[in-house]
């Protein structure tokens, strides 16, 4: 399948339609680096700036996606005038509303970066709580953070896809510069483009390559040599470590040590991450209380099943298109054979009649699944997709305006 492309330039468009984020991954790192430089770290040095410059950040925060919004928010380190996350930093990423409370992030120096090196397990011990383990003990850049964030979405049938794309030789080994590869062509394009060129405050352009820091993500996956490859094994196992340990993170959550989670809670996991309107949130919650009197609890191995199911949403979304006119709700059994055919396993059927409860409006039996569809993206992308509505500036007072009129 691979050997088809025949240089990086191919190889470029092919990531682009299979990974879906990842030209964001790299195309944007040049602008968040605009505020990673020494001079321009508005939001941490802030008070050495005089009015007019203030007002120029301001201007470029709002030009930022909300994912550059979101790691700033969350990055709690700076190294050489970049900006960091910590492991915990991220997964507080993913799971919480706003960062813990801090008073100011943490310059560290090169003395301190390389002490991170030696707390940093190799890939060989590896496993679902090493971002926890780690806590604070690590740096991820920008760039790894949109990596990570796509690995969460990823379903397991395109581990191999992601992995072949890193892998340029076909070797079916991906060492560090070809980990790097994909960052390096992707900055190239950038600074083509003048909105993304990065000039300091004198105005001159910076077209230095990025900076070559050794993160915690590259010391752990290649060592601390950089001399280190992956096989897909490896590959495989540190993307489905990092999902089961976010989702671990949300169950533990709600579980409270129990081996179950009730389900009216799996209903607010569900939900947590949407846009629902918190009257409906209410109504979604009401409805499996009055349903499920008689709670049996949703297991984290159902709990993850589910999960890995959404990673398949798009594929779950044409398979139910294959056999459903006129958008016409579905019933269980067109669900579980749905799910099915788009990921190769079947549900646990307490856990479907969870969804069907939480979802059935009408108490019919039948599941909506356009809305289904369309709530769940939320919940997979946690908030981030580009068709969520906007929350700030006069685009989302115009959209509040025209929900009020037609309710």
């Amino acid at each position: 399948m691979f050997s088809a492309v025949k240089n990086n330039q191919e190889r470029i468009y092919y990531a682009t339609a299979t990974v879906g984020a990842g030209i964001t991954l790299y195309v944007f790192s040049d602008k968040l680096q605009k505020f990673g430089t020494k001079r321009d770290i508005g939001l941490v040095r802030a008070n050495q700036y005089s009015k007019g410059n203030k007002e120029d950040d301001n201007m470029q925060m709002s030009q930022l996606t909300q994912r550059e919004k979101r790691f700033i928010k969350f990055a709690s380190v700076e190294y050489d005038g970049q900006l960091y996350m910590t492991p915990q930093d991220f997964l507080d990423s993913v799971t919480e509303t706003d960062p813990r409370p801090r008073l100011k992030r943490k310059i560290m120096n090169k003395k301190e970066i390389h002490s991170l090196y030696d707390s940093t397990p190799s890939r060989r011990k590896g496993n679902t709580s090493l971002f926890r383990s780690l806590h604070d003990k690590g740096i991820i850049s920008y760039t790894e953070y949109l990596f990570l964030l796509s690995v969460l979405t990823k379903p397991q049938s395109g581990f191999r896809i992601a992995f072949n794309m890193f892998d340029t030789d076909g070797n079916q080994r991906v060492d560090k510069k070809e980990f790097l590869v994909l960052e390096k062509i992707f900055s190239t394009v950038a600074r083509k483009g003048n909105m993304l060129r990065r000039k300091d405050r004198s105005g001159s352009d910076d077209d230095s390559d990025f900076d070559s820091v050794d993160t915690t993500l590259l010391i752990h996956l290649f060592g601390k040599k950089g001399n280190e490859d992956l096989s897909y094994d490896d590959f495989y196992r540190f993307m489905d470590n990092l999902q089961t340990e976010v989702l671990e993170l949300e169950f533990t959550e709600f579980s409270r040590g129990m081996p179950t989670i009730s389900e009216v809670d799996f209903a607010r996991i569900l939900l947590r991450y949407t846009l629902v309107h918190s009257s409906d949130y209410e109504a979604y919650i009401e409805r499996v209380h009055e349903r499920i009197p008689d709670e049996r609890g949703i297991s984290f191995s159902q709990f993850k099943a589910f999960c890995q199911f959404l990673n398949n949403l798009d594929d779950f979304s044409i398979a139910m298109r294959m056999f459903t006119f006129a958008n016409r709700p579905i019933s269980q059994e067109e669900f579980h054979r749905a799910v099915a055919i788009c990921t190769g396993h079947s549900l646990d059927g307490n856990l479907v009649n969870a969804v069907f409860q939480i979802f059935d409006e009408d108490g019919d039996g039948q599941l909506s699944y356009k809305e289904f569809i369309a709530i769940m993206r939320d919940r997979l992308h946690r908030g981030f997709k580009s068709h969520l509505v906007k929350t700030e500036g006069w685009e989302a007072f115009k959209s509040c305006i025209k929900t009020e009129m037609r309710n």
